[in-house]
């Protein structure tokens, strides 16, 4: 179902490019956030980039964001849950009971590859343990949610949506099962649940297990999964020369990104991590009258496995 764009009140908007690492250092180099603060009058606004923090920091800078400007939508690149079966196997009957249960200490176990004290669930792989034969073949869908296969399908079974088909040319399925090896998403997941987990229990709603609440006189701040592969469409991201011909062309024939300081475009011209924060922002700034009307999932298995965030998709 497609969302109406309306007139927006929101007063900022927040795409976070996330990280997995255990360091410190490394956190502070890979996290990067695209931000958009709206101007008085609600219609233009400015653009930033934000890096530095570790998922602490990041995440109490987004809390006291949100009680400054609750008519704020942040996104998180990286899954907000696992496959359906898999929850209801450890009795958990919503995301944030799932979460809990990550946060507990069930997340550091599954991604304990080599422990002697923990034995290794099998079904989490990547380098140097291969994918289970029960997630190989016909078995590979049981290794991912709905909301992955529908985001990251073959273009050829998208021939009624060019645009969208061109955004995803090249993506694969990834499943939130694989914790090591090129494209893996699972590390990065698990470890943001605990802080997802947070920015709910401060007040953040989360989309699609509940509804956005913009709107009104006692606004909430709304948390979206984002990919950001879908709305980069086809760029070779880890090659500066590459972002540098992607931003200098979008600077030329797109009014939003001729906007944008060359200080920040010279931030997302030298990280692949703050590209992706830029782009990100830009895409969700200029859908941005469509978050007001997103409504909790009908749907049960989507209850339980959440949505990915793209332009003009509900639940």
């Amino acid at each position: 179902m497609i969302v109406g764009v309306r007139n927006s009140k929101l007063e900022r908007v927040v795409a976070v490019d996330w990280s997995g690492r255990v360091d410190a250092a490394g956190q502070r180099r890979h996290i990067w956030a695209g931000v958009w603060t709206a101007d008085s009058a609600g219609d233009k606004g400015k653009f930033a980039l934000e890096g530095g923090r570790t998922r602490d920091e990041l995440i109490a800078w987004l809390i006291e964001m949100g009680r400054e400007t609750p008519r704020m939508v942040v996104s998180v690149d990286c899954c907000f849950s696992f496959p359906a079966w898999f929850l209801a196997e450890h009795g958990c009957t919503t995301v944030f009971d799932f979460w809990r249960h990550v946060t507990a200490g069930h997340g550091e176990r599954w991604l304990a590859r080599e422990c002697e004290d923990v034995m290794r669930d099998e079904r989490f792989w990547g380098k140097p343990h291969k994918r289970p034969a029960q997630f190989c073949g016909e078995g590979l869908h049981r290794s991912m949610r709905f909301t992955d296969m529908d985001n990251k399908i073959k273009p050829k079974l998208l021939e009624g949506d060019p645009e969208r088909a061109a955004k995803v040319k090249g993506i694969t399925p990834k499943s939130p099962f694989q914790i090591g090896g090129s494209g893996s998403v699972g590390t990065g997941s698990l470890r943001a649940m605990p802080f997802l987990l947070a920015l709910h229990e401060a007040g953040f709603r989360v989309w699609p297990f509940e509804s956005a609440s913009l709107e009104g006189k006692r606004p909430k701040p709304l948390l979206v999964e984002m990919y950001t592969r879908l709305l980069t469409g086809a760029v070779a991201k880890s090659n500066a020369e590459a972002r540098r011909v992607y931003l200098s062309a979008k600077r030329k024939a797109d009014a939003v990104y001729a906007g944008i300081s060359r200080e920040v475009l010279a931030k997302a011209k030298a990280s692949e991590d703050a590209f992706d924060a830029l782009v990100c922002v830009v895409e969700m700034v200029r859908w941005r009258g469509e978050f007001a009307g997103l409504r909790a999932t009908k749907d049960g298995v989507l209850k339980l496995e959440g949505i990915t965030w793209r332009p003009g998709v509900q639940g």
